[in-house]
């Protein structure tokens, strides 16, 4: 719930003039009567309630003639309008709206006008409703630093007090209780109270044993109640007001006794982000998705690691050429053999180069370039080969354009995991992500998105793999953070000096770290055809 506030300003004039205020207004549309604000010295006035001045467009009216005579102004019109009398109901009366009934409005001192509802705070300001609209403008020096009603009710008085975010919820609330002096009801001034509010209102607020929230479920009530859960420790209990947006909603629909219901069983709230009732723990028991493993494709690494685990952030590290892509082509493979949705991003291959890669898999050939699928006059296996593996719809490449980086790469995961039902996100290399920054600039934004992606992986449930190149000591390359952040490490070899191409051509795979399943050590090898340009494992 949001609250207009209108600040009337004047300019500065000169200290002699007089100024008449809190006058009627001599707008019969207006009908305030003591909004109107007159200098007579300048001949001018201006009304605070219907923010008209006077006179305007060479008019004035007939009953304010001699009341507010005008300077100099011969070429003036008179229009004959005759103020009307004033009416009880325009001087302010407590006048019934929206099911609250006239006593409730005299225990709190709501005052009802012709074109407006004022609302007294304990220190005097108002804050007042325009009923012809949603709107509201302060008066008397209101300034929202204090809650509706409290003046009402002394420190302590009840176990409980109960508080709303509105000044006509808090009337229906007490209305509906029917406890004005025994269980306090009070309203907050908007939905996004100060600091300035918490300070003034503290000590009243702790002397009660339970602060009783009737807000909105919207972000801005959730917000409050989580603001408010932090500020009283283990006082604030929550109504669920389930079909029924308010308090007033309930008086309105006739549904007095099912709000007594809720009031007398609230949730004990604590901030979203805090678990601590039975309730809570019994809902993430149940609710919390299971950590699925899925097999890599090499067995070895899947004795180890038990395969890739959703929910995790899972890092190979390696120093340039050791086969990084291919390895994690070979895993997206695997995935999509067993049906499993997933997204992949390779930043130093083309997209193309990505896609043929996948096919040489699925058909057991090198068929990574345009010439050698022409040499092998390939084309029809090639094309039969894509449409086979994207058929089911549970592979999307992706890739971000010039100037994005690590927010549009956390919005795509999101995307993937949220939207397409991906189990799993692949992309390498982890550092390109921030190619172009300074060096200094590096390692700062590699721990932040590193941070970002395991909190991401737990949020969403999906596994996000990655590949990091290492320095010379074998730590990941700019940031340690890489390695400190990820669930699951996984450090690759070749020997690319050795005696033999099948040596040369072998990689190594050692798990130096395993959060989920504890062990470690070395975790098979692969050897890469260059015929075939595949890897395969050695047993």
């Amino acid at each position: 719930m949001y609250y207009y506030i209108i600040i009337y300003t004047t300019k500065e004039r000169d200290v002699s003039m007089t100024n008449v205020s809190h006058q009627p207004c001599p707008y019969v549309s207006c009908g305030s009567s003591d909004a109107f604000n007159y200098e007579d010295q300048m001949k001018v006035g201006h009304c605070k309630s219907c923010d008209k001045g006077y006179p305007s467009k060479n008019q004035m009216f007939s009953w304010a003639k001699d009341k507010y005579p005008t300077k100099g102004r011969d070429d003036m019109s008179v229009l004959e309008y005759t103020r009307p009398k004033k009416e009880a109901h325009s001087q302010g009366n407590y006048v019934p709206l929206r099911g609250i009934t006239s006593n409730t409005m005299q225990d709190y001192n709501v005052l009802t006008y012709s074109d407006r509802q004022e609302y007294v705070y304990p220190s005097g300001g108002i804050k007042v409703r325009r009923l012809d609209e949603k709107a509201f403008y302060a008066k008397d020096g209101f300034k929202g630093d204090e809650l509706f009603g409290m003046n009402m009710f002394p420190a302590g008085c009840s176990k409980f007090v109960t508080i709303t975010e509105g000044e006509l919820d808090a009337l229906s609330v007490s209305q509906m209780m029917k406890s004005q002096y025994t269980n306090p009801v009070v309203s907050l001034p908007s939905a996004t109270p100060s600091k300035k509010l918490w300070e003034n209102c503290n000590e009243w607020l702790n002397s009660f044993e339970r602060i009783i929230l009737s807000v909105d479920t919207d972000d801005a009530g959730n917000a409050l109640a989580d603001r408010m859960a932090r500020l009283f420790p283990n006082k604030i209990y929550r109504i669920q007001h389930g079909e029924f947006k308010d308090a007033n909603d309930f008086l309105v629909a006739g549904k007095a006794s099912d709000f007594k219901n809720l009031w007398w069983k609230p949730t004990k709230h604590t901030p979203e982000n805090i678990l601590n009732t039975a309730d809570e723990f019994l809902k993430l028991y149940t609710d919390t998705p299971e950590h699925t493993y899925y097999p890599t494709g090499i067995t070895a690494l899947d004795d180890k690691i038990m395969g890739l685990m959703q929910g995790h952030f899972t890092v190979f590290k390696a120093p340039t050429g050791i086969g990084k892509t291919e390895l994690m082509r070979y895993m997206e493979y695997s995935m999509l053999k067993q049906g499993i949705p997933i997204a992949a991003w390779h930043l130093e291959e083309t997209k193309l180069r990505s896609l043929l890669g996948l096919v040489s898999y699925h058909v057991g050939d090198n068929l990574t370039r345009r010439d050698l699928i022409e040499d092998k006059e390939a084309d029809g296996v090639v094309r039969e080969a894509i449409v086979d593996l994207t058929k089911d719809e549970n592979f999307y490449q992706f890739y971000l354009g010039d100037g994005q980086g690590t927010d549009e790469l956390i919005d795509q995961i999101r995307f993937f995991s949220q939207a397409c039902d991906c189990k799993f996100v692949f992309f390498e290399p982890i550092q390109d992500v921030v190619v172009g920054s300074s060096e200094e600039n590096k390692e700062s934004m590699l721990a932040d998105l590193s941070i970002r992606l395991s909190k991401l992986a737990a949020e969403l449930n999906v596994g996000i793999v990655t590949i990091a190149h290492t320095n010379e000591y074998g730590d990941p390359k700019y940031c340690k953070m890489i390695g400190q952040r990820a669930s699951v490490i996984i450090d690759l070899h070749r020997d690319k000096e050795a005696d033999t191409i099948e040596e040369r051509n072998t990689t190594y795979l050692k798990v130096e770290k395993n959060r989920p399943c504890s062990e470690e050590g070395q975790a098979g090898k692969l050897r890469f055809s260059t015929e075939t340009f595949m890897l395969r494992e050695l047993h």
